[in-house]
């Protein structure tokens, strides 16, 4: 992230790394004049929300950028001394900055939604406790056990936080998230002037009371591989994931892509997207080539000869650019760790880089993927032919979405209703072919969550989907990482308590031990 665009504050980031809490201290970052910055003594929660909004969802969009799209292995990068994210040479200053950045915002909504209280303001109170358990989600997801019930309270004296088990990080954000639901329906409306400050869905309370419950949906499917977890105090991970699902008077859900969570760049300073060609050049773009593994998904090769593609996703050209000597769809060698092969399809600059382009946090894709999992797994009734009605949706909304992408690309790439039949009738995507429809649901999803912050290396942790190969010459003794480690400085500075998380979570402060949630220390008893 060569700079974040939106800063309220420098909130201490330490909130959790150091003291676990908010000091009152909001000055500026910088004086950058394209940044949304909130002058000292003038703060408010509406003052709070755009950077929160805009500025948060830059920073997923450079993580999925830079991070999620090697860890997860749809991409990686070539040409370039910074790093090699995809032979997990990851270390404390990435770990170090991971976390400060996640916490930053964290702790931002959490004194945003003080101030909500502080000035009798419920829906947004409503809001910022939806952004807390995104961010929160965010960190937790990436490091495992972290401070929830003692962060940000430094001011209250609360130096050395505890570090929550994952479990009950999980439950806190579970119970903030019902919170903000009953917020959202008792109160529908927010004042007229606040609506331009909104450029997800122009302070529409129902909308974002959808995106809330949507984002309830999406952390019980996270966790519904500890069907034990109870949640609100009574009830299990899967009876309130089929009441998030089917209740939808009590917690509607997003229903439909004009609902999506979908932050709107203008172009107009300071509202730039991520990728902004003012901080970014192609070549920034271009040196991430596509790996084996995401033509292996988007590519119906010939048996026995790779250079005749018999089936493509539509998506393919929208996401990565061909090369021109080729007239076939090529990745970075035989597998991600051959990198150094130019000839692999590379990230699509043309499509990405913009200051006008849209981020997201979470589409009704998701939602629908979500839901045909429930079915096939039998959480909400309707068994197969109810999954497959939800896995159609899920993919026709993908590709529609990339569409609206594909205008800018050379040539362009529109998808058309007929595409989309025609690729759901392939191997590719077929419903009706798959012998395993679980695996194909979590292929899908895997493709539709590019670019949407951490959610691919997320979801390949909880699903085992995609099955990624992984060279033994890779750092990390040849594992695909985990999780993050701690930050030294975290270790140094709240000892007793990150130890005692490591050792809750059964293993050392590296990049190998699986967080509780996940696959792999469901089936190793952890």
């Amino acid at each position: 992230m060569k700079t974040i665009k939106y800063s309220t504050m420098a909130l201490l980031a330490s909130g959790l790394l150091l003291t676990a809490g908010c000091t009152g201290n909001f000055d500026a970052t910088n004086t950058n004049p394209n940044k949304i910055t909130v002058e000292s003594g003038k703060m408010s929660a509406s003052a709070m929300f755009e950077p929160l909004l805009y500025g948060g969802c830059n920073f997923l969009t450079y993580y999925s950028y830079s991070w999620n799209n090697e860890l997860a292995q749809y991409v990686a990068l070539t040409g370039n001394s910074m790093g090699r994210v995809y032979k997990y040479d990851i270390g404390d200053n990435n770990w170090s900055s991971v976390w400060k950045t996640y916490a930053k915002y964290a702790s931002n909504a959490q004194e945003m939604r003080r101030l909500a209280v502080k000035q009798g303001n419920k829906a947004l109170e409503a809001v910022a406790l939806t952004l807390k358990v995104m961010y929160m989600d965010g960190l937790t997801d990436i490091y495992g056990d972290i401070p929830y019930a003692e962060a940000f309270r430094a001011s209250e004296g609360v130096k050395t936080p505890v570090f929550d088990s994952q479990e009950e990080v999980y439950k806190q954000m579970f119970a903030d998230l019902e919170a903000a639901n009953k917020l959202y329906a008792a109160n529908p409306e927010v004042s007229a002037t606040l609506k331009p400050l909104d450029g997800m869905y122009g302070f529409d309370l129902t909308k974002w009371r959808k995106f809330n419950n949507s984002l309830y949906l999406r952390l019980l499917c996270r966790v519904s591989g500890r069907p034990q977890t109870i949640v609100d105090g009574q009830k299990s991970v899967i009876q309130k994931l089929k009441e998030v699902a089917t209740d939808l008077a009590n917690y509607p859900i997003i229903s439909s892509p004009d609902e999506n969570a979908t932050v709107k760049y203008s172009a107009v300073s300071p509202y730039y997207s991520e990728l902004d060609p003012q901080e970014y050049t192609k070549n920034d773009l271009t040196c991430y080539r596509a790996t084996q593994n995401l033509i292996a998904l988007m590519v119906e090769k010939k048996v026995g000869d790779e250079k005749v593609d018999l089936n493509i996703d539509p998506r393919l050209p929208i996401f990565m650019q061909q090369q021109a000597k080729y007239n076939y769809w090529t990745y970075c060698g035989v597998n991600v760790s051959k990198s150094d092969f130019g000839g692999g399809a590379n990230l699509n600059y043309v499509t990405f880089l913009r200051n006008n382009a849209d981020e997201w946090f979470l589409d009704y894709s998701e939602v629908e993927f979500i839901l045909a999992e429930a079915a096939m797994k039998g959480w909400i009734d309707g068994g197969e032919d109810v999954a497959r009605t939800h896995y159609l949706n899920a993919v026709k909304a993908s590709l529609k979405k990339w569409s609206d992408y594909g205008i800018v690309t050379e040539p362009r790439n529109l998808i058309t209703d007929e595409a989309v039949d025609e690729y759901l009738q392939t191997p590719l995507a077929s419903w009706d072919d798959a012998a395993d429809k679980l695996k194909l649901i979590a292929n899908q999803r895997y493709l539709a969550a590019f670019m949407v912050g951490m959610e691919g290396w997320t979801e390949y942790r909880r699903t085992g989907y995609p099955e990624l190969t992984v060279d033994e010459s890779f750092m990390n003794d040849g594992v695909l990482p985990t999780r993050f480690a701690y930050p030294n400085t975290t270790i140094a500075t709240n000892r007793v308590n990150a130890e005692a998380a490591l050792k809750r979570m059964g293993g050392d402060n590296d990049m190998k031990t699986p967080l509780w949630w996940s696959k792999k220390a469901i089936e190793s008893g952890k």
